[in-house]
């Protein structure tokens, strides 16, 4: 089991970030055709964004321990035993990812805070 450095991890975040944003945005521009036919309430894009990334997020390392990102380099989420992390782990993995200071720790801690809070790794697959 042998995980990945900066440079992988930072290839992993641009890939599912505008993946990300093409799926708010999309979903966004929708909603907006509600709001603007129909009289619903307009909502923020950041709603869309942040909202979208929990789901993408959950969803993906939920059901395949991997997202498109992960898919693109071989790698994968483990537990400390190597193994794949329970839901609750990938859920508070998902929520920390929210924290906008979540990378600013990776000089103390040599891993986000997603990783820390959650006792999982990323590693080649």
């Amino acid at each position: 089991m042998q995980t990945v450095g900066i440079g992988t991890r930072v290839l992993n975040y641009l890939i599912d970030t505008i993946i990300i944003f093409i799926i708010s945005a999309l979903c966004f521009h929708g909603w907006n055709v509600y709001v603007q036919f129909y009289g619903y309430q307009g909502y923020n894009y950041g709603w869309f964004f942040f909202g979208g990334t929990f789901v993408y997020y959950a969803l993906f390392e939920g059901i395949f321990s991997r997202t498109p990102g992960k898919w693109f380099s071989y790698t994968k989420v483990v537990n400390k035993q190597g193994k794949k992390p329970s839901i609750i782990h990938i859920l508070l993995r998902s929520i920390t990812r929210l924290l906008l200071i979540d990378s600013f720790f990776i000089p103390f801690l040599d891993k986000p805070l997603h990783d820390y809070f959650s006792n999982t790794e990323v590693v080649q697959a």
